[in-house]
């Protein structure tokens, strides 16, 4: 029986198709483009159902046949999620609560999906965890509320079951695979005390030896946690708002390795500089890790917590590793040329280097031979739509569009896509290769249309986001320009702020999909921003400005 071919969702200004993916890549036949926008799209997680609000209701097909499983009328929601049998949909919408009803309504909704029957409805003000947590076998359900964990059982949200309770837990993950439950929790520390992960077993939380695990560590201001497949171990990155040494404005980074059988170590990175990227292999037998200052370098590590195999180093901060486990993709996206390098990782040989500039978003294809690249809105307004490739580096479809703001492919249950051989031959397509050109000065995507000569308009104490394009255009003409020290950030206040705000946002367990969500992001991490944060970014102005006036020799335009 040959194997299905998985969809693509496609979600922007002109509204929302499902794509067949390669070779085909057209228009679904049985599900007809909604030309309104939509505010989120979802797939569950064995691909049988999909859903997406368009501003008038929210809609539940089959993604067979087309057909309309349920339809809800919700026109305000902001965030849909299944549960992972497919049984529960959860909506959200923004909160808000009017004078003489202080409380508000309730805008997270718990959806039976056979009967159409509302289960629960639930206060939920941010968008950070908001929705509950299931096992695999949806046995356990689990939400963080007023700082302690609350257990369901058998998707039965009137009972909590189970409480987790402890001094201000500030992050959870629910483990993967199969029974009994894992749960990791994070308490941020206060007063001296150390922050700390545990690992449960659910439902054993009582007794001073009731933790699987524990990680304690000072330099901790917020964590990211992840579980490998099996369930055997978690990974935690450890960060800090500030770099009280002074070497990066990010703050620092650590990277913890817990077991389930009590093991615990801190996984040492040759190279100094930020953590970008950590991702475990599908066989969860080890995990790559992208990390130092640029060019960063890429690692394989064992469970053991030792070197497998160095990448070296290049331009890159993102990694990916192919759903059958057998391809690894290191990528630079963001403020990097969107440079990446597949590899073989059974043979540790490199199959392409292909490129994709501007890209904001990339993911595998369930099938393990093919992924999608994507510029989205509102993170880049200009030269938004997708390219389809084969991992060799073979572009088979380029669609541009107005205003994108999401692709998403068809989830599928393991194993129905079996690994295939890596092939180092580009695959045959209509679009050819992109392979990455030799380097030049960087242009950005707004600019690109413009001759590269310099303009009489450009002046050299321009705003410090348009500096970088200012100086490659005086140094076109020949005017001389200062050397930045190594490490020294833009001399902008205001642009390092927006950088670490960005950073929050992007560390944050469910990505913004749309401009309400985002909005709501910014002010929830704004707010969370520690002021000493604020506090020592003005105060290490002086010492940046010196900085640059040494490597100088003398004052600047600045």
């Amino acid at each position: 029986m040959a194997p299905p071919i998985p969809l693509l969702a496609v979600r922007g200004s002109d509204g929302t198709a499902l794509l067949r993916g390669p070779p085909s890549c057209d228009e679904h036949p049985a599900i007809q483009r909604d030309p309104r926008p939509s505010r989120c799209v979802s797939f569950s997680r064995d691909g049988s159902l999909f859903a997406w609000c368009n501003g008038d209701k929210v809609s539940v097909v089959n993604t067979a046949d087309g057909s309309v499983v349920s339809t809800f009328d919700l026109p305000k929601t902001m965030l849909l999620e299944f549960s992972p049998l497919g049984r529960v949909l959860a909506t959200w919408q923004l909160y808000s609560s009017d004078q003489g009803d202080l409380q508000g309504e309730a805008n997270l909704q718990l959806w039976d999906l056979q009967s159409g029957q509302l289960l629960k409805a639930l206060y939920q003000k941010k968008t950070e965890a908001w929705c509950p947590s299931w096992s695999d076998d949806e046995s356990i359900a689990v939400r963080s509320v007023n700082n302690e964990l609350h257990f369901f059982e058998n998707n039965d949200f009137n009972t909590i079951a189970n409480k987790l309770h402890m001094q201000k837990v500030s992050d959870f993950v629910l483990s993967p695979g199969a029974q009994p439950s894992k749960v990791a929790v994070y308490v941020p520390g206060s007063k001296g005390a150390p922050s700390f992960v545990r690992l449960y077993q659910y439902p054993l939380f009582g007794g001073p030896t009731a933790a699987l695990a524990n990680k304690s560590f000072f330099k901790a201001d917020r964590v990211s946690m992840l579980w490998n497949k099996k369930a055997s171990a978690l990974l935690v990155t450890a960060s800090t708002e500030v770099d009280k040494t002074g070497a990066s404005y990010y703050g620092e980074q650590t990277l913890h390795y817990l077991a389930v059988n009590g093991e615990s170590a801190v996984v040492q990175l040759p190279k100094n500089g930020p953590i970008y990227d950590v991702a475990w292999s599908p066989n969860a037998a080890e995990f790559c890790v992208v990390y130092g200052f640029m060019p960063a370098k890429a690692t394989i590590f064992n469970m053991k917590c030792d070197p497998v195999f160095d990448f070296g180093t290049g331009p890159r901060n993102a990694v990916y590793y192919s759903p059958q486990g057998h391809i690894l993709v290191l990528a630079g996206f963001g403020n990097l040329r969107g440079q990446m390098e597949v590899w073989d990782v059974k043979k540790y040989k490199q199959v392409s280097k292909p490129q994709a500039p501007d890209s904001t978003h990339f993911s595998w294809c369930p099938d393990g031979e093919h992924v999608v690249t994507a510029t989205c809105s509102p993170r880049l307004r200009v030269s938004n739509g997708y390219k389809i490739w084969h991992y060799t580096g073979t572009v088979l479809r380029r669609q541009d569009a107005g205003e994108l703001w999401e692709v998403r492919w068809q989830s599928f249950p393991d194993g129905c896509f079996p690994e295939r051989p890596v092939r180092y031959q580009a695959a045959p397509g209509e679009l050819g290769s992109t392979q990455a050109p030799p380097t030049q000065a960087y242009r950005p995507p707004a600019l690109r249309h413009l001759p590269a000569t310099a303009s009489s308009k450009l002046v050299f104490d321009a705003p410090a986001h348009r500096g970088r394009i200012i100086r490659e255009r005086l140094l076109e003409t020949g005017v001389p320009q200062m050397e930045w020290p190594a490490l020294s950030p833009d001399l902008n206040p205001i642009e390092n702020l927006w950088d670490q705000l960005s950073g929050r946002v992007e560390a944050r367990s469910s990505v913004p999909q749309n401009l309400n969500v985002l909005r709501a992001a910014l002010q929830e991490e704004w707010d969370a921003m520690p002021q000493q944060t604020i506090s020592r970014l003005v105060n290490s102005m002086r010492r940046r400005c010196q900085a640059v006036i040494d490597a100088q020799g003398h004052m600047t335009s600045y």
